[in-house]
């Protein structure tokens, strides 16, 4: 069955979708499909996200998980002298972010398929960013966590969006395991979604 937005060829028979979102006060037009996460609008989550994300303009960025782009794009018109990448499993995910940034006018940023962060070795970012696939499951998200703290640069900062009734709890635990419990920020708590900030030191 490959109906999970975390498959790497979603089944799901295409519903192209397109309709326009108010990101960080800019303007943004998507084009979404059946099998991909949240395609009828960018996601309560990925908007909480969004909102508290501090992303120096130079930044060499990373978002993983990327979908259609949500967060990826705005992060690319934030980090005007620098770049995004944006990286997911899914093939039509990656296909749709891609088909998003050219019709938005965004030209920092590159669409990479990579599990987690598998196919990125050897590279390293400022600013990594995750809203994470909790339904594929803890060990997931959390081997998410490990390779990002392996590929930061030293002061560079992890964020993650997490619901507290979907692992909030263990994914602050496993930030204060890797970053230090010090080092480990809760930005801001909205309906019920956290967003952490982890800094690498």
């Amino acid at each position: 069955m490959n109906g999970h937005y975390y498959s790497k060829q979603p089944d799901a028979s295409h519903d192209r979708q397109q309709w326009r979102a108010m990101l960080r006060g800019m303007n943004f037009q998507f084009v979404s499909d059946a099998g991909v996460f949240s395609k009828g609008g960018v996601d309560y989550g990925s908007r909480v996200l969004i909102d508290s994300m501090n992303i120096p303009v130079r930044a060499q960025v990373l978002d993983v998980g990327c979908g259609y782009g949500p967060i990826g794009l705005t992060a690319a018109r934030l980090a005007q002298q620098g770049c995004v990448k944006m990286v997911d499993v899914n093939e039509r995910a990656l296909q749709l972010a891609q088909e998003n940034a050219a019709q938005n006018g965004i030209h920092n940023v590159t669409v990479q398929e990579s599990d987690g962060l598998a196919a990125l070795a050897g590279e390293r970012f400022d600013v990594i960013l995750t809203n994470p696939p909790i339904r594929a499951g803890k060990e997931v998200v959390h081997r998410i966590f490990e390779q990002s703290y392996e590929q930061l640069n030293e002061q560079g900062a992890l964020w993650i969006v997490i619901q507290k009734k979907q692992g909030a709890p263990s994914a602050e635990a496993k930030l204060h395991t890797l970053f230090g419990e010090e080092n480990v920020e809760l930005v801001t708590k909205d309906k019920g979604y956290r967003v952490y900030r982890a800094t690498k030191r």
